[in-house]
């Protein structure tokens, strides 16, 4: 099904439907209630819209795909009005969303700025129209990526030779392919069976995945310091279900939307993260390597020309430069 007929069909069911003076929102998460984005997205847009109505906007979470499976089919949920809210990744539709991935390439997001930021700033500009038929409540990303190892450590790119390695989008991947492993795509809650099957020898991902996804149960090796990026993240809202409430209703949602989200999201990811480390470095079977700025370089080296080759090919130069401040 494509988005067109999917906007087509859910903007006649919208048609049909007279909006509430109370109303709770369903909010389509594919991962488990223990999740970072729970507390940070799900409750905290709930609290929010709760308080601003005096309940009369609530926000009731869906997990572990209750709505229907598929983290790549998050957003279509939403068009079809299936879910009121979900959130999801660009990378797992990466086609839909080629300027918003240029956000997770190696180099773009400078050091010390908040992704988020940088995603707002491009939004009116650049990447309004690969959302449609929604209303973007979030967006932001995550800590930087690592290399995330069943058993091989990671020291040097000849150490990637002939690996298989997981990533959520082609952006990664050709960063992947540059250091001579082969990118296999899949979402998230499919890589602890593939790690601990042997499907692929590693993912690259931040390492909030470790405590979130339990990579940390089926992963022995983490090598820090390749310049591999961020990912990305959304949460968005059916845009006809938005429009059909009442004006109080959409202000509470305004109020939270945007920045303010985005950053209770980010700033979670990086707690998780922090604290998946921790844990990582205090169970004493993990090997942990964390690259110098020297034993770096080979590696920025081999994907140096990824994230300008990929914002040509897509025609978001302008993008690539407004994201780096230029």
């Amino acid at each position: 099904m494509t988005i067109r007929t999917t906007l087509l069909g859910a903007a006649l069911a919208a048609a049909t439907v007279l909006p509430a003076s109370a109303e709770e929102l369903k909010f389509a998460s594919f991962a488990s209630p223990a999740h970072t984005i729970t507390a940070s997205v799900i409750d905290k847009l709930n609290d929010s819209l709760s308080s601003a109505t005096n309940g009369a906007l609530t926000v009731k979470g869906y997990f572990g795909g209750a709505l229907g499976a598929g983290p790549a089919e998050q957003y279509v949920r939403v068009l079809q009005g299936v879910a009121d809210i979900a959130w999801g990744l660009p990378g797992y539709t990466s086609s839909q969303f080629p300027r918003t991935m240029l956000a997770e390439m190696p180099g773009v997001i400078p050091e010390g700025v908040p992704g988020y930021v940088v995603l707002w700033k491009a939004y009116d500009q650049y990447l309004k129209g690969e959302f449609p038929g929604t209303k973007p409540l979030a967006l932001w990303t995550a800590e930087p990526n690592i290399l995330i190892m069943k058993e091989k450590v990671i020291r040097k790119p000849e150490d990637l030779a002939g690996l298989k390695l997981r990533v959520a989008g082609t952006t990664a991947g050709e960063a992947v392919s540059a250091l001579g492993a082969t990118p296999v795509q899949m979402p998230m809650n499919d890589v602890y069976n593939a790690l601990q099957t042997g499907l692929i020898d590693g993912a690259i991902s931040g390492y909030s995945t470790l405590s979130d996804f339990k990579l940390d149960e089926v992963a022995s090796s983490y090598t820090f310091g390749v310049p591999l990026g961020r990912l990305t993240f959304y949460t968005v809202m059916n845009k006809a279900k938005y429009d059909s409430l009442p004006d109080d209703q959409k202000a509470a949602i305004d109020a939270i939307a945007g920045e303010p989200l985005s950053k209770s999201a980010e700033d979670a990811w990086l707690v998780t993260a922090t604290a998946a480390l921790d844990a990582a470095r205090a169970s004493g079977d993990n090997t942990i390597v964390e690259l110098t700025p020297e034993q770096a370089k080979p590696f920025a080296d081999a994907i140096s020309a990824v994230t300008e080759n990929y914002a040509k090919s897509v025609g978001a130069e302008d993008v690539l430069k407004s994201m780096r401040g230029k």
